[in-house]
């Protein structure tokens, strides 16, 4: 078993892994808004569980580079299952908390931080060149078929299964991602003949080979700026969801899942079709049409309005970041993906902890005040949206980004 049959096997076992993580996230974020009432709560709740992400990276990187990519995977995936566990624990003793949400949620990003470039590379190894863009899609069809199915399931099934059936069923999802990582091969790259660097330095080489790339660096640049924009709006938009519908678990739910349907049929679009011939296009146009559905977000009323909006944010989602995985896996070496990947990664995800720590207290202390807690939220859609927007069709006017696939040549085969 090899190719894209082997991938099918991957891809399932992570998708269903994925549903699991969706639905405690979903219950864990009704769960912490109840108890404060606040939208820093859900902010910081994102906040660390993309610190631990954003700052183990490089380290995380090499290391997938220097052991099998399948060890990696398999230590994300069992310490994702130990996290799930300690939280049913506390649940069963009665003394689940609110700051244990965010120790449980710092875990998992660290963790996050190892799988991600794993299974980056794990795919660049599996697959032809011809198939990445397809199997980014794929991926992206995984994340946002979690995303349909785990707000409503979870919905369907706090009030007859408690907290605690939440956490089961995603210790369930794990131990099936888990499972399928036994049966699949995972080649790795070849193991180099010389003495091995020491490991910070191989941490800080994704950050040199981004850096020597001006083109690379310029593209990642443009990323922090969309998630540093898009990130103030959407660690929000729960609580503005939950403040304009009385705490309505349906409405939340509704929002979420059309969001997730959104990425599905973005992503299954995205799989039929491969992306555009030049790559850039998906990224720059994705940018700044996934950003106008968020800014007409703070415009429209109501939980159907939202929820159109929310899958046509999604849709494009899958546009841009699997338009920019093929440009990646393009132009770097197999061999050193997992550090590059990694770097390139922070650059463009330091900017989601930094806009969570802004949100939450703009939301509460400069927006509420002025406008209500609904509808201070609902501002920040539209002025954040509208900057997104803006800053995805900048890309155009800059060559080195523009002309970033006939700049760099592609990367020789391991």
């Amino acid at each position: 078993m090899q190719g894209f049959v082997a991938f099918r096997l991957l891809w399932l076992g992570q998708a269903l892994a994925l549903v699991g993580r969706e639905m405690t996230w979903f219950a864990l974020t009704l769960y912490a808004y109840q108890q404060t009432g606040l939208a820093t709560t859900l902010a910081l709740l994102g906040f660390f569980h993309f610190l631990p992400l954003i700052l183990l990276s490089p380290l995380a990187g090499a290391l997938v580079d220097r052991y099998p990519r399948k060890w990696a995977m398999l230590a994300a995936d069992l310490g994702s299952g130990l996290a799930t566990g300690l939280l049913l624990l506390a649940f069963l003793l009665g003394q689940l908390e609110v700051w244990q949400l965010y120790l449980v949620s710092a875990l998992t990003g660290a963790l996050s931080s190892l799988h991600w470039p794993a299974l980056s590379a794990a795919l660049s190894a599996m697959l032809e060149k011809k198939d990445y863009a397809r199997a980014s899609g794929m991926m992206s069809l995984a994340e946002s078929l979690a995303g349909v199915g785990a707000p409503v399931l979870a919905a369907a099934l706090l009030k007859p299964l408690g907290l605690g059936g939440i956490f089961i069923l995603d210790l369930l999802g794990a131990g099936t991602a888990i499972l399928t990582l036994l049966l699949v091969p995972i080649p790795n790259p070849k193991a180099s003949h010389g003495p091995r660097s020491p490991l910070l330095e191989e941490a800080l080489f994704g950050f040199r080979f981004i850096l020597a790339k001006p083109p690379l660096f310029g593209l990642q640049l443009m990323f922090f700026g969309i998630n540093l924009l898009t990130s103030l709006a959407v660690t929000v938009l729960p609580a503005m969801v939950l403040a304009k519908t009385s705490l309505s678990e349906a409405a939340l739910a509704l929002v979420r899942s059309a969001s997730g349907l959104g990425g599905v049929a973005g992503g299954l679009f995205l799989s039929l079709w491969g992306g555009p011939r030049k790559r850039v296009h998906g990224v720059f146009l994705g940018m700044a049409l996934s950003s106008l559905a968020l800014a007409l977000m703070g415009v429209l009323e109501g939980p159907r309005a939202w929820a159109v909006l929310a899958f046509m944010e999604s849709f494009f989602i899958p546009l841009l970041n699997g338009s920019n995985q093929a440009i990646w896996q393009s132009k770097v070496p197999l061999e050193v993906q997992g550090k590059v990947f990694a770097a390139r990664r922070m650059i463009a995800w330091l900017a989601n902890p930094l806009a969570m720590l802004l949100s939450g207290p703009l939301a509460d202390r400069v927006f509420a005040p002025r406008y209500g807690p609904g509808e201070g939220i609902a501002l920040m859609l539209l002025i954040f949206g509208g900057l997104g927007v803006v800053w995805g069709l900048s890309g155009y006017l800059f060559p080195k980004v523009r002309e970033v696939e006939t700049l760099l040549p592609d990367a020789k085969p391991d």
